[in-house]
């Protein structure tokens, strides 16, 4: 029983050590590789999700800088909130408690999807 047990810590430490190897740093040629990279320009086009609300418009701004609209979505968005008393005789300042917030303002929310 003493030697099973001996034998099976002596495979654990082998597999141990042998998983444990040292790495080493090979040259690889990276001057083919940084040619490559230069020859082959990275296709990829770049895409952005930007969004508006409440009447701000800053789209142009993108569309001069080259990016074009692949999609365009509206939202109805609340712009601004108001405290309004719960009832008649209700104070705000002295009871928070009477205090109900409504939506104010109701606007829109212009959601882009561009690509350059």
């Amino acid at each position: 029983m003493n030697s099973i047990k001996i034998f099976c810590q002596f495979i654990l430490i082998i597999i141990f050590l042998s998983s444990c190897r040292t790495s080493i740093n090979k040259e690889y040629p990276l001057k083919d590789l940084e040619k490559n990279i230069k020859d082959n320009p990275n296709p990829e086009k770049k895409r952005m999700e930007i969004k508006f609300s409440c009447g701000e418009d800053g789209i142009s701004e993108y569309l001069d800088d080259g990016w074009i609209i692949l999609k365009e979505d509206f939202q109805e968005k609340i712009c601004t909130w108001k405290s309004v008393p719960a009832t008649k005789d209700c104070n705000m300042e002295k009871d928070k408690g009477c205090k109900i917030t409504k939506p104010d303002k109701i606007g829109e929310e212009k959601i882009y999807l561009l690509e350059k």
